[in-house]
């Protein structure tokens, strides 16, 4: 059984919207002033520009840096009671039918809006379908889908963790957290010129979306969240605390390193603060530290059922993050054909998109959910429940989660 924390479904679902109204708010048009090729949203995307509202839309993607320390925080809570099998289904249970509706739908838009070009979308449709990364060469379907080859990374990573009794999920923290804390070091002695050199200024920003499924800007966020979820069991010792200080550090140089690369490329917010993002990501994972210490200290105490209208604010929030890009700028774009005033469509555009997501995760997942277990299970595929006694070992000094009274779990 896997313990709840009920604050982390709106802290993440509020990420997702930040990411959406970045995109849809302010990407849309910005990203022209950065030589970039564009993804194939700008298929779909209506001609409107928001400069007024770029003060307070331009860091809205730093709600995917929130997003991986979530997601360390509730995968080492996933895998701290899975063997590697049960890991392993239960990941791809959860993203594979979302991800299947999503990029369908976003297939199906793409087709719709750009006659004559389907050619160009079977590849990328076929690479979404299977959650294979594009590498550094090739084309997303929607260029958010970046996002999954890094999470994919970190789950291949927990899954390795889980294979071994040797290594433990605090072991691969404290390997993220140098890993990643060295290179980002590192980038930002390039971004301050103390290392002057164009090629890995360029080299740099590569590891952020093309290489992401390195982890080498990323890999401190992911450690990050099995480091909090580790304190939702038991005090830190000295020596993690330490390590939750670097991965904070480091966190905060990935953030400050795109943030400059955006404020010195893109006039419309030449005048704004890099520090921005990193308060905005720094005042969630203080959530989150909250949620983990809160945990600890009503162990064994018995709680009220979380509300099921923030459950389903988490469930919405994968969808979401995989439709706002290109269907949320479709949606847009008929909405102001129609005559509806820019702005406004944003608003209306994304309260539609969230019912669809709802739809989605309500309806059509459990449906394609319950196909894969039937067909996994007929065919004999379908990992067993492992003993108690072949489950992964506790952390040291870690004890069982408790299980809140009442409160209802998902697997998810």
């Amino acid at each position: 059984m896997k313990n709840y924390f009920p604050l982390l479904d709106p802290l993440r679902f509020g990420a997702a919207l930040s990411v959406a109204v970045f995109h849809l708010m302010f990407w849309s048009w910005a990203w022209s002033s950065i030589n970039v090729p564009p993804g194939f949203e700008h298929y779909v995307a209506a001609n409107v520009q928001f400069p007024s509202a770029a003060p307070f839309t331009w860091f809205g993607w730093v709600g995917v840096e929130i997003f991986f320390v979530i997601s360390g925080f509730v995968i080492a809570n996933s895998a701290s009671k899975s063997s590697a099998t049960e890991f392993l289904f239960g990941r791809a249970l959860r993203l594979y039918p979302a991800v299947w509706v999503c990029s369908t739908l976003t297939f199906i838009v793409l087709l719709f809006f750009a006659r004559g070009k389907a050619s160009e979308f079977i590849t990328p449709y076929i690479s979404a379908m299977l959650l294979i990364p594009k590498g550094i060469k090739g084309q997303w379907l929607d260029c958010i889908y970046w996002t999954l080859a890094a999470e994919m990374a970190f789950y291949g990573l927990v899954f390795c963790t889980l294979l071994t009794t040797k290594i433990t999920l605090r072991h691969l923290a404290w390997g993220l957290t140098v890993y990643s804390a060295v290179f980002n070091a590192f980038s930002m002695l390039v971004l301050s010129g103390a290392i002057q050199s164009d090629m890995l200024y360029w080299v740099v920003l590569m590891f952020r979306v093309p290489g992401a499924t390195w982890l080498l800007c990323h890999g401190c966020f992911f450690a990050l969240g099995i480091w909090l979820f580790i304190s939702a069991n038991r005090r830190l010792t000295a020596l993690e605390q330490f390590a939750v200080a670097v991965t904070c550090l480091s966190g905060c140089a990935e953030i400050y390193y795109f943030s400059s690369f955006l404020l010195t490329n893109i006039p419309a917010i030449s005048d704004q603060s890099a520090f921005v993002p990193i308060v905005v990501w720094a005042a969630a994972v203080l959530l989150i530290a909250v949620a983990a210490n809160r945990s600890r200290r009503s162990t064994g105490a018995a709680s009220s059922e979380a509300p099921a209208y923030l459950r389903t604010l988490g469930l919405i929030t994968y969808p979401l993050y995989l439709t706002h890009n290109v269907i949320g700028s479709a949606i847009i774009r008929v909405l102001i054909d129609a005559g509806l005033d820019a702005s406004l469509a944003v608003w209306v555009g994304l309260g539609m998109l969230v019912l669809v997501c709802w739809l989605i995760c309500a309806k059509m997942e459990p449906a394609i959910r319950r196909l894969l277990r039937e067909f996994f299970s007929n065919f004999r595929l379908r990992p067993k429940a492992a003993p108690p006694s072949s489950l992964p070992g506790p952390l040291p000094g870690l004890r069982p989660l408790p299980i809140p009274a009442k409160v209802k779990f998902t697997g998810r």
